[in-house]
């Protein structure tokens, strides 16, 4: 997995990843804590509520910013969003209400739009190696896993002798790196043909929603991720209720269930490559698709049948499968974007993974939020859990098993729109 690491570009661009994720880890720690300081046992509204501005962000402002941007250098548009969410990230500290909260985070989160797809689909531009590419799919993915798990230990270090807003300067200080390692890095130029450069920017905004659509994978992608985001709704908006107010545990205790669930998905992550090649990716992605709905089955009897104060233990394993689960998922998806796209229409097809999938949250957010506070954490696991369920039939139905013909189809269809 960590030869991929000799290319220079593609180590660098890796690098600027890993410590801006270490500075969103930072955040999500101390984004809860902060909405536990304003609302206390309704923290789960306020942060169902951030969560689903961030989606609403990212859902109706990455494909019209990606049409936008997409004529110029990689470089300055990755640079300026990452200094843009540096200084909203700066803002966090001072904060006080809960709708500066709401401002804050959609600015940011919109800047996080910019980037994130643009990043994601300058990778296959430079590993072009099928093999690398994997391979770098599961590095990424096990930076993520290491971010959940190294962000909440550093988070419960720094919360032993400073308060939870200083957390807030570390994510300033990840993004502000990120954007010095792209400043430094020799980019591949952008790839655009004389139709793309030609076409109207409704074209641009819809290619790889329409691209999505002709692909039958990429249409079983659609309902996996909903599966993908009923658990991790679950983790990010009530975990802090879990801790501090059913189980009346200390805060640092919020940043070890967090490293549960990224444990959890690390452990899948670094077996990924030689398990795609086995079994391939319908196999492993509906395994996950199988494994969730029963994880937050558990998680929603735990929760209603569990004594006041009572399991802790049970928390921390069924975050441990939920996050492994989740990987099965998460880590092999880029594939399937890459096979069904060309050099020119994959910022687009990945820009719609990027905005569609996160429309997702729009309902697991509010549904884990706002029925928590509003009925219980039993009826928002509940929820979650149909939820997983409607995504996991959906998914089965989508991708049926492949014959050698219809692999080879699969692979080219939608690639022209």
């Amino acid at each position: 997995m960590l030869s991929v690491l000799q290319d220079t570009t593609y180590r660098r661009l890796f690098l600027a990843q890993v410590v801006a994720l270490v500075g969103t880890g930072l955040l999500t720690v101390a984004l809860g804590l902060l909405a536990f300081d304003i609302a206390g046992r309704n923290a789960g509204a306020i942060m169902g509520t951030a969560l689903l501005i961030k989606m609403l962000a990212y859902v109706g402002f990455a494909p019209v910013i990606n049409a936008l941007v997409a004529r110029l250098p990689k470089k300055p548009v990755l640079i300026g969003a990452d200094l843009v969410r540096a200084a909203m990230a700066l803002c966090l500290p001072f904060i006080t209400e809960a709708w500066q909260i709401y401002l804050v985070i959609f600015l940011l989160q919109s800047a996080s739009a910019t980037f994130t797809p643009a990043f994601q689909s300058l990778i296959p531009t430079v590993l072009r190696s099928e093999r690398d590419y994997t391979r770098a799919l599961s590095l990424s993915r096990l930076a993520y896993d290491m971010e959940a798990l190294v962000s909440p230990a550093a988070a419960a270090l720094l919360l032993s002798v400073v308060s939870y807003n200083n957390l807030f300067l570390g994510t300033v200080a990840g993004f502000m790196f990120s954007a010095g390692m792209v400043a430094f890095t020799a980019l591949p130029p952008t790839a655009l043909n004389g139709a793309e450069a030609a076409s109207s920017l409704w074209h641009r905004t819809t290619l790889g929603a329409r691209i999505f659509w002709r692909n039958r994978r990429l249409r079983s992608l659609l309902a996996l991720n909903m599966v993908v985001a009923a658990p991790t709704s679950l983790v990010l908006v009530n975990s802090v209720v879990y801790v501090r107010d059913v189980l009346h545990r200390p805060e640092t205790d919020l940043a070890l269930v967090l490293a549960c669930f990224g444990v959890g998905s690390m452990v899948v992550a670094v077996t990924a490559p030689r398990v795609l090649e086995r079994f391939g990716d319908r196999a492993v992605m509906l395994s996950g698709a199988a494994l969730i709905p029963v994880a937050l089955a558990a998680a929603t009897t735990v929760t209603f049948l569990a004594a006041p104060g009572a399991g802790w233990w049970w928390l921390l394993a069924l975050w441990f499968l939920l996050g492994a689960s989740n990987s099965t998922i998460l880590t092999p998806s880029a594939r399937l974007l890459r096979d069904a796209s060309t050099e020119e229409s994959r910022p687009y097809v990945f820009t719609a993974q990027f905005s569609l999938s996160h429309a997702c949250y729009i309902l697991s957010y509010p549904l884990a939020g706002w029925i928590g506070a509003a009925s219980g954490l039993g009826w928002a696991a509940l929820g979650l859990t149909i939820l997983a369920i409607l995504g996991s039939v959906g998914a089965f139905l989508s991708w049926p098993r492949p014959t050698a013909m219809s692999t080879l189809k699969s692979m080219n269809e939608g690639v022209e729109c």
